[in-house]
């Protein structure tokens, strides 16, 4: 899955760093947004057509909801339409979870079960999704806290097959995956085997809270060493991919998220001198 972003370590560019970062115009390899930002209403085009001015830009869906069974609601995707023409970001990626019904919305990004029902039902959104913005998305693997009975493959095996599917490319959130060895179990290895390389067009990275003895995705902490390990091994099997630090409750200084992503870059520039 080829995106147009550089493979280095770029940050999630949150409100209380806007001014900043434009201002200061910073090396960031690359910046994301969460898409729902800048729907109709939401922050000036203006400042986003100055920060992709600046760097590569990719837009990140929270709302969209392609593991529900209704389909995408049809506000929301012709909002992110809009966005999407007028940014021409580099990537555009969602969460692979659930979230509304045909007559309910849930504030929350909710785990799928992985069976085939729901891999036609699912198929079947991203298609839609994609033939609407005329280009491919990233899917991205989701923490859980729970897992489905009656699930008949695992997590990485139902992305292989949606890759094969629909064309769509996957967004490898190594916290999730590590909270999800951590919390149940699941074997990450096998995950990562079952992924399709060339699918494979964006990394995230974030720091998770640990609550009542299970780790939480809060996206609040630096990253953990045992992520940092997990991301060493993946991409040691993948090569070099485009990397991001999210930060997005208890957002540190611009200079802490800077930092963090030094860490990932030396970690992808010794991967490079392998390659």
């Amino acid at each position: 899955m080829k995106t147009k972003l550089p493979a280095v370590c770029g940050i999630g560019l949150r409100a209380p760093h806007y001014r900043e970062a434009l201002d200061s115009r910073p090396d960031l390899g690359w910046v994301e947004v969460h898409s729902e930002n800048f729907f109709d209403g939401g922050m000036p085009w203006s400042m986003l057509h100055e920060v992709a001015a600046c760097w590569p830009l990719s837009l990140h869906g929270v709302g969209l909801g392609l593991g529900s069974a209704a389909r995408p609601d049809p506000t929301h995707l012709a909002a992110l339409k809009r966005l999407v023409d007028a940014m021409q970001p580099a990537a555009v990626s969602e969460h692979l979870s659930f979230n509304h019904s045909a007559n309910r919305f849930v504030n929350d990004l909710l785990p799928i079960p992985y069976t085939r029902e729901s891999l036609a039902v699912i198929a079947g959104h991203v298609a839609e999704t994609q033939d609407a913005l005329g280009r491919p998305i990233l899917l991205e693997n989701l923490s859980s806290y729970l897992e489905f009975p009656g699930n008949e493959m695992h997590e990485g095996e139902f992305l292989a097959e949606l890759v094969r599917r629909t064309g769509c490319g996957i967004l490898l959130d190594i916290n999730n995956l590590y909270v999800n060895r951590v919390n149940l179990g699941v074997d990450t290895d096998a995950v990562l085997d079952a992924l399709p390389v060339a699918a494979i067009g964006e990394i995230h990275l974030a720091g998770y809270s640990e609550r009542e003895g299970m780790l939480v995705d809060t996206h609040s902490q630096p990253v953990h060493d045992g992520v940092w390990q997990l991301y060493r091994e993946a991409i040691a099997r993948l090569g070099p991919r485009p990397t991001l630090i999210e930060w997005d409750l208890e957002i540190p200084p611009l200079a802490t998220l800077r930092g963090e992503a030094a860490k990932a870059q030396a970690i992808l520039e010794a991967a490079h001198e392998l390659v």
